[in-house]
């Protein structure tokens, strides 16, 4: 009998698009309150639990989005989401929405959890390393290609067009996507750049250049030895451009790769077939006008469990 999956939810990706997927008109709650990042988001489970069917679910998420050692290493990194207070720039009415939503995943009893000084996606990186395959990671966010592996199995169910419209994808679909293996997106990644999370990448480097180099030298540290050997047959204008981005490629894999190694304490994954507190789930659909995804919700699991 085939496994079923662990399920790893990136819930910040995923409640963003929620967010800005459904107009606040269109969901509040009694007093006014947007409720749309909590309806979206909620619905997104649904939808996962329904055409993955996990027997296991983790959210994951970020309890620091711009983590000090990486902006140590890369002060760049993210810096044009900085709020003025040094915090992320939120929308106002985003905020306010996220305990809300961890209030009813609480109730159903799905496990939420994030670890200081690390993003979501060092989250999930751990959690697919460390729990038992098949595993299958939810999220928009290119950067998690990375953790594809055949072997294991991981997979990423990319939702860069939505949960409705997402990417199953394996090895092969990074390959034929990016030109390089999903073990060699960091660096690829790296080389290329990438604005949404403030990485400069090698100036004159795009993504057909910055994929020769990884499929023909296999890493960073395979181009930085090459760059070193005057026999390896690099053009010179691409030498130097490389050679002048060397204190960059020095420190982006480190900024880039997912953490394995976060400290996360041992973890209930199972899925339940109910919600572990019935009332509260009640009790908070109705104060904030959240019934119709909650009974979703609570279906999906029973018919999951079945």
């Amino acid at each position: 009998m085939s496994h079923r999956p662990l399920l790893l939810i990136d819930a910040p990706s995923l409640y963003f698009r929620a967010y800005f997927g459904i107009p606040e008109s269109a969901a509040r709650a009694p007093d006014g309150t947007p409720v749309n990042a909590v309806r979206g988001f909620l619905d997104m489970v649904t939808t996962l639990i329904r055409t993955r069917r996990p027997d296991r679910l983790v959210c994951a998420l970020d309890y620091d989005w711009r983590p000090a050692w990486r902006v140590a290493l890369l002060p760049s990194y993210k810096a044009h989401r900085l709020a003025p207070d040094g915090g992320e720039v939120v929308p106002d009415t985003l905020s306010p929405q996220v305990p809300l939503l961890l209030d009813l995943l609480a109730a159903f009893g799905i496990p939420a959890i994030g670890a200081d000084g690390y993003e979501a996606d060092d989250v999930l990186g751990t959690l697919a390393a460390r729990e038992p395959a098949p595993v299958e990671v939810a999220s928009g966010d290119r950067d998690l290609f990375q953790l594809i592996d055949d072997d294991r199995p991981v997979r990423l169910l990319y939702c860069g067009k939505g949960v409705a419209k997402l990417e199953d994808c394996d090895d092969a679909a990074v390959r034929t996507r990016y030109g390089v293996p999903a073990a060699g997106y960091a660096d690829f990644a790296a080389l290329r750049g990438d604005p949404s999370d403030g990485l400069p990448g090698v100036p004159g480097v795009g993504e057909k250049t910055a994929a020769r180099l990884v499929d023909r030298y296999g890493s960073l540290d395979g181009i930085l030895a090459a760059l070193d050997d005057p026999t390896s047959g690099f053009a010179p204008g691409l030498r130097t451009k490389l050679s002048a981005a060397r204190d960059y490629l020095a420190v982006a894999p480190t900024v880039v790769r997912v953490a394995l190694d976060v400290p996360l304490r041992p973890l209930d994954t199972a899925l339940p077939a109910a919600p572990v507190d019935a009332d509260q789930v009640l009790a908070l659909a109705e104060k904030w006008n959240l019934a119709g995804p909650c009974r979703r919700l609570v279906d999906a699991l029973a018919e999951n469990a079945g």
